[in-house]
């Protein structure tokens, strides 16, 4: 089963996996006008194994229900973006760590084989040594970083208390087809994509560790076939920094296009919520696992920019986003 199928990462996730083989439930949140939100338009061939099923991760019932029968679950499920979480935090609260909580109740209780959950490199705030390994402290700089640590500890919790084979994957930042535009690359390639010359971005200092998606979908998987990493965190990064403005040059130079920049205020976090430094140490996972990146690099960035701007600049796909507005 895997959570929060229907996104960016877990539609690319849900194809990675019926290509390994396995059958999937897709958990895709509810709506009435019964939309699979990316699963939509993913292959038929592939789609005719997997299970899509309409649910809530804050209900343990359709939670439970749904993860009945599988081996292993993916949890992926959750609000993602900052700037809305300063908006509303309770949602984040609802979302993020109580149904992480549903989910390892229940795979508790149904003897579930492997939990892989999902945190986030924001857990670690603003880098206090580089690279970040898994011992970095967690600072909780946003009602969303906050969430995750809290997430990822009741997770961990019920590994030492129950010893549910819970493991939790901290991706640093993917990117890739299919991404909101609430994330910093899809915006710098969508706007140029549509004919704009002149960018409505925030910050350009701070640094991250991008991960084109495959690499993140193969660390997925990796954690959930892997012996010995259950009860432990395990870093999915290139170990490779780049900075917001340094991203934007690779982007104009794959798109082949001279930029200009206007900094807008509503997309610049509040100074002590912004996390100024990203920087994965993948050294546990490389050692651990079988995985590897295969994007890692500024030359394996430059690969990975190229696809992401290849499926963004075909007009279908262009044609979900709103260009012209900002992605909260």
């Amino acid at each position: 089963m895997v959570t929060g199928a229907g996104g960016f990462i877990g539609s690319h996730l849900c194809e990675a996996l019926v290509k390994a083989g396995y059958k999937v439930k897709a958990f895709v949140l509810y709506n009435s006008h019964n939309s699979w939100e990316w699963l939509d338009h993913v292959s038929a061939d592939v789609m005719e194994n997997i299970e899509v099923i309409l649910g809530d991760v804050r209900d343990p019932f359709g939670v439970r229900e749904t993860m009945k029968g599988c081996d292993g679950v993916l949890h992926l499920a959750a609000l993602i973006g900052i700037p809305y979480s300063y908006h509303s935090p309770q949602s984040y609260v609802d979302t993020n760590v109580s149904g992480t909580l549903n989910v390892v109740q229940a795979a508790r209780d149904l003897g579930i084989e492997r939990v892989v959950h999902t945190s986030t490199s924001e857990v670690y705030g603003t880098a206090l040594r580089v690279p970040i390994d898994e011992a970095h402290p967690l600072q909780g700089q946003s009602p969303y970083s906050a969430s995750k640590i809290g997430a990822d500890q009741i997770a961990l919790s019920y590994h030492r208390s129950f010893e549910t084979p819970v493991v939790v994957a901290r991706p640093f930042n993917t990117y890739g087809p299919r991404q909101s535009t609430r994330a910093v690359i899809p915006t710098m390639i969508t706007q140029l994509a549509a004919g704009k010359k002149d960018l409505k971005l925030g910050a350009l200092d701070p640094t991250r560790d991008f991960n084109y998606v495959t690499d993140t979908v193969n660390g997925f998987m990796s954690l959930l076939e892997s012996d010995g990493v259950c009860g432990e965190e395990f870093n999915i990064g290139s170990n490779f920094e780049i900075s917001i403005g340094e991203t934007l040059e690779v982007i104009s130079e794959v798109m082949g296009v001279d930029v200009k920049v206007e900094k807008e205020k509503e997309r610049l976090r509040p100074k002590g919520s912004e996390v100024f430094r990203l920087w994965a140490d993948n050294t546990k996972m490389i050692n651990r696992t079988s995985w590897r990146p295969e994007f890692a690099g500024r030359d394996g960035f430059a690969k990975g920019i190229s696809e992401t701007v290849a499926w963004y600049r075909d007009p279908v796909n262009l044609a979900c986003f709103k260009t012209d507005s900002y992605t909260v």
